[in-house]
């Protein structure tokens, strides 16, 4: 049974930090693309990031510099370091799993950032 597990969300205040994981377990991690996605009420759900299996990186223009992604194959895991976040960076912060050649493409539960004072 594949999940995906986020964990690392919560309120923060504007201009601080937070370091999102996902863990994945019942998929060959490696050969997945993962991404970090976000969507608040009423609009369409948005990609925050993405690394593939060989470790290219692509992000939302207008988040990059603020975050970063990054994985861990070994621990099956992938990050998200959230960093000088703002009022309108609160979500719902999904995590993907994505691999074309096995047909896999899966979502976590979501874990919940709310940044305000």
């Amino acid at each position: 049974q594949v999940q995906l597990v986020e964990s690392g969300g919560g309120l923060v205040q504007p201009g601080g930090s937070l370091r999102l994981s996902c863990a994945a377990s019942g998929i060959r991690f490696s050969i997945y693309i993962m991404g970090w996605y976000r969507q608040v009420p009423g609009k369409q759900r948005e990609l925050v990031a993405q690394i593939t299996d060989g470790g290219s990186k692509n992000y939302q223009t207008s988040l990059k510099g603020r975050f970063t992604i990054s994985r861990d194959n070994n621990k099956n895991t992938v990050y998200l370091q959230m960093n000088n976040l703002k009022p309108e960076d609160t979500a719902v912060y999904y995590c993907n799993a994505e691999a074309p050649v096995v047909a896999g493409n899966y979502w976590g539960q979501g874990t919940q950032v709310v940044v305000s004072s």
